[in-house]
């Protein structure tokens, strides 16, 4: 009898050792903490600091306080690389930042949002709710198919920076709301002898010099009907006539033609000092930008008395406007990457964000926030215009910013045509595409 007693305890602890290592393994698959389990998640991004997101951190982690996140903020120019370099080690974070056009080149490193968690009646997050919270852009940026691949805290857009004190002298009482206005504005604003600009109108028509040069000239691609891509991302569609228009042409002639001494409205050549240098100093009265330059200019040039506009439009009845923003997603090799999609969810909520973009200064991507944000001074302008934002997919962003770049210069440096340039240019992207 005491062997058969000993014999059916060791069975039951062996049994219970089982089943515990059983519940372990399992809550660690799912991402989900068990039983209180203590769960470290790593965040990594990039321009946003650690105290942007402090507040926002913080009351996560006070309403579940098994859950420790650790954020940290990487240049620009190391994070890219840091993060593939990192996953390759396996030491990636839990969380990444993701640029809206990245979705086509880092899709294999993210695992989708889990829309139903095993064990929980509620699904976490669905395809409706993203649809319904969020400004268009993001659905065209951050889903494939009926997945989810990231939850966007802002959608930051190109708008128009104008200085005031130029304008009052010029008897400009208001900023051109149409690019016809923007013509007349510069015209009346550049003062130039001999082809030498002593003050520019606007930074704009040149690559290398004007600050996110390719996004300007990808907006008014957009605006001018350009569908960029194919319907089924395989190839480049810059040359495809539009209602008996070759509206890509249109686009690149208009943006090239202020870099064109031969051109009523040139205002700017690859001599003048760079855009945002150029604006700061008060050689050019207007330039193209998005909200965070707002704060840089402020602390950088304090006496510059300048304002923000919206984008010029081509068609007052179809507002287009460009996107650029970064979202946080999940590494498919986190182990707790259910937990951390339930703290994005919480972060792209609306108790979630608001501390978050009051800390950054970012203009909102919740649907229920724009109204409060539109009529902020400044940064307003650029939360309203989150409703009307495009993108474009883009293979692999920095080639294709390379490739928009020379493809300015091709015309301004007449080693091209405007049609011969945009078709070489059309063709490189293409053979990326093509190559994946």
């Amino acid at each position: 009898m005491g062997n058969n007693k000993l014999l059916y305890i060791a069975g039951v602890l062996v049994v219970g050792v089982i089943i515990l290592v059983m519940i372990i393994f399992l809550g660690r698959i799912g991402g989900t903490p068990e039983g209180g389990q203590r769960v470290e998640l790593t965040f990594w991004g990039v321009f946003d600091s650690e105290e942007n997101f402090r507040s926002s951190i913080n009351a996560y982690q006070s309403q579940n306080p098994q859950i420790r996140i650790s954020y940290r903020q990487f240049s620009f120019e190391d994070y890219e690389k840091s993060l593939v370099n990192a996953f390759a080690d396996g030491t990636g974070p839990d969380i990444f930042m993701i640029h809206n056009t990245w979705l086509p080149k880092h899709k294999g490193k993210i695992a989708p949002l889990p829309q139903q968690i095993m064990g929980e009646k509620a699904p976490l997050f669905t395809l409706k709710d993203f649809k319904d919270q969020f400004v268009d852009v993001a659905e065209q940026d951050l889903l494939i198919g009926n997945e989810i691949y990231g939850l966007p805290l802002y959608v930051d857009t190109l708008g128009l920076y104008y200085n005031k004190d130029i304008f009052n002298s010029l008897g400009i009482a208001n900023s051109p709301k149409t690019w016809s206005e923007f013509n007349d504005a510069v015209e009346k604003v550049t003062i130039s002898e001999n082809n030498i600009i002593s003050r520019s109108g606007a930074a704009i028509g040149t690559a290398r010099n004007v600050n996110r040069s390719t996004d300007i000239l990808s907006l008014l691609m957009l605006q001018s009907g350009v569908p960029m891509t194919n319907d089924d991302y395989a190839s480049a569609e810059f040359t495809k006539i539009i209602d008996r228009q070759d509206v890509g042409q249109v686009a690149l002639e208009y943006y090239t033609d202020f870099a064109n001494p031969a051109k009523r409205v040139y205002t700017w050549n690859n001599a003048q000092h760079y855009s945002v240098d150029a604006f700061q100093e008060g050689l050019a009265a207007m330039m193209f930008n998005y909200a965070h330059q707002v704060s840089l200019l402020r602390s950088k040039a304090p006496r510059l008395n300048f304002s923000v506009a919206p984008m010029p439009q081509l068609n007052a009845s179809q507002i287009i406007n460009y996107a650029s923003y970064w979202a946080p997603t999940v590494s498919k090799f986190s182990k707790n990457s259910t937990a951390a999609w339930k703290f994005l969810v919480y972060l792209s909520s609306a108790p979630g964000v608001v501390p978050y973009n009051n800390s950054a200064g970012h203009p909102v991507a919740r649907r229920d926030l724009v109204d409060q944000q539109q009529n902020e001074p400044e940064i307003g302008v650029f939360a309203k215009q989150a409703l009307s934002a495009k993108s474009w997919y883009q293979i692999d962003n920095l080639a294709v910013e390379n490739i928009l770049a020379d493809l300015i210069d091709d015309v301004n440096f007449k080693r091209r045509t405007v049609a011969e340039a945009l078709r070489a240019a059309e063709n490189k992207i293409t053979l990326l595409m093509q190559r994946q």
